[in-house]
C-alpha cells in the first residue's frame, strides 16, 4: 500500500507538501500541486483519515440530521448539502430524526458521538433539549429551514422566504374572483407554519378578504393528516373555492380528498401549493407552485458551517433566500411557466 512518502518521493517534493496539498492547509503552486496529485492517481494513495484526524483534531465530515426519508422536500437539500460537502472535501454523516425531539436529540447526540466537524439540522417543533446540547458541547452546527429564537439566536440559521411567497398566492386567487381560500397549514410550532399563516392572512387581508378561521386547518406538515385536513374544509356548509396547501406532502393529501370527495382541479376547486413538485409537469393540471430554492439552502448551510469553523467567534447569521413562482394551471389560468 503506497505512502505519504512515497507519493513525496514520486513527485519530487516534501512530504510535508504532499500533506498540505491533500489536507488543503497551506497554498501549493498549482504544478506543484498538479504533480502531487498526479502521483496519487499513479500510486493508488489514499489518505488514513483516522490517523489524520488524530493529528488535526478534524475527521473532514459533517452530519447531517433531517427527515429525507419522510419529507421528498429535504431530500432535494440534502442533494445540496452533499454537492457542497464534497466540493469542499468533507463527507456526510446522515440521521434522520423523524421530526420527533425525543429521536432528535438521540440522533444528534449520534453524530456527536462520531467525532463529525459540525453539524446541519432541520430542528423540530420543540427543539429546546437539541439547543441545549449543541450548546452544552460547543457544538459548530446551522439550523436548516425552520428558524428558531431565543437560544437559537446563538447558532446560523438558513432557509427560504415563507410569508410573502404565501401571500402572493393568496393574492393571485382573489385576483381570480375566489372569496373563499382555505389553507393547509403545517405541524404547529414550526416557524414554517407560523411563517405560511401570516402570509395567507396578510394575502386575505391585502385583497380585502375576511379571515374565517374555520377555512384554516392544518395538515401537520404530512399527507394523512393533510387528507382529513381538507376533508373537513370540504365538508363545510359552505366549502372553500380554492386552497393553498403549505408543502408538498400536504399538496398530495389535499389531491386524495378531493378525489374522494369527487372534485376536479381546478374546475371544482381551484389549488396553489408551496413547494413545487420535480415531476410536476406529469401533473395534469400542473400545480401553481411556490418553488424553494431546496439545494441551494443546503450548499449554503455547507457554507455557514464551513465559515464557522474557520471562525469560531463570529457573530452568528440568518440567511433567508427568495422563492420562485411557478404559474401552472390549477389555480385556474393558462400555464405560464415560472416567474422569479
Amino acid at each position: 500500500m503506497a505512502t505519504m512518502a512515497d507519493v513525496a518521493r514520486r513527485a519530487g517534493v516534501s512530504v510535508a507538501t504532499v500533506s498540505h496539498v491533500l489536507n488543503g492547509t497551506r497554498p501549493v503552486r498549482p504544478a506543484t500541486r498538479r504533480a502531487v496529485l498526479d502521483a496519487v492517481d499513479e500510486l493508488g494513495y489514499t489518505p488514513n483519515t483516522l490517523a489524520r484526524s488524530l493529528v488535526t483534531s478534524r475527521t473532514r465530515s459533517i452530519g447531517l440530521a433531517v427527515s429525507a426519508i419522510s419529507n421528498p422536500y429535504f431530500t432535494e437539500i440534502l442533494q445540496g448539502v452533499e454537492a457542497a460537502a464534497l466540493e469542499h472535501g468533507y463527507g456526510l454523516l446522515i440521521a434522520d430524526p423523524h421530526d420527533d425531539p425525543v429521536h432528535e436529540l438521540k440522533a444528534v447526540r449520534l453524530l456527536h458521538e462520531r467525532r463529525v466537524d459540525g453539524m446541519i439540522v432541520a430542528p423540530s417543533a420543540a427543539p429546546d433539549g437539541l439547543l441545549g446540547y449543541l450548546g452544552r458541547h460547543a457544538v459548530p452546527t446551522v439550523l436548516l429551514d425552520r428558524l428558531v429564537g431565543g437560544a437559537g439566536a446563538a447558532f446560523d440559521q438558513v432557509c427560504a422566504e415563507n410569508a410573502e411567497p404565501v401571500a402572493r398566492l393568496v393574492t393571485h386567487l382573489a385576483d381570480l374572483g375566489h372569496t373563499r381560500i382555505g389553507l393547509v397549514a403545517g405541524a404547529p410550532g414550526l416557524s414554517t407554519t407560523t411563517e405560511r399563516i401570516s402570509g395567507y392572512r396578510h394575502g386575505l387581508a391585502a385583497a380585502g378578504l375576511p379571515f374565517d378561521e374555520r377555512l384554516l386547518v392544518h395538515g401537520d406538515s404530512e399527507a394523512t393528516a393533510a387528507r382529513h385536513a381538507t376533508d373537513a374544509l370540504l365538508s363545510l356548509a359552505v366549502p372553500p373555492g380554492a386552497l393553498v396547501t403549505a408543502n408538498n406532502a400536504m399538496t398530495v393529501g389535499a389531491l386524495r380528498a378531493l378525489r374522494e370527495h369527487g372534485l376536479s382541479v381546478p374546475d371544482d376547486l381551484a389549488l396553489c401549493c408551496f413547494d413545487d413538485f420535480p415531476w410536476a409537469d406529469l401533473l395534469s393540471p400542473g400545480p401553481t407552485a411556490i418553488s424553494q430554492p431546496a439545494r441551494e439552502i443546503g450548499a449554503c448551510a455547507v457554507r455557514l458551517l464551513l465559515d464557522r469553523l474557520a471562525s469560531p467567534g463570529r457573530a452568528a447569521r440568518t440567511v433567508r433566500l427568495p422563492c420562485a413562482f411557478v404559474h401552472r394551471s390549477s389555480c385556474g389560468c393558462p400555464e405560464k411557466g415560472p416567474v422569479l
